[in-house]
């Protein structure tokens, strides 16, 4: 395929690094750190002693977890070609 000015295997290249980043985002934002939290850190509600052995570190109660979830909107993916159509946007 050609490339352009490009070299070769460079769009190969952005797709691994656009998923090494992603994965690296996910791993920081799911992996706790510490010790685990007797009460929630939100709303101060006991986080059952089951809960706490499963995820070390955990700092959120199970409802309050999931408001984050739900909460949550994905984010659009970075376009590292910088092409012309996403810079019409």
């Amino acid at each position: 395929m050609a490339g352009g000015w490009a070299k070769d295997g460079a769009v190969s290249e952005q797709i691994e690094a656009s998923i090494s980043d992603e994965l690296a985002r996910m791993k920081a934002r799911r992996a706790p750190v510490g010790e685990s939290l007797t009460h929630c850190a939100e709303c101060e509600e006991p986080i059952p002693e089951a809960r706490r052995k499963a995820l070390p570190g955990v700092k959120l109660c199970i409802d309050c977890v999931a408001e984050r979830d739900a909460a949550f909107k994905a984010r659009g993916g970075i376009n590292r070609r910088g092409s012309k159509d996403s810079q019409l946007k």
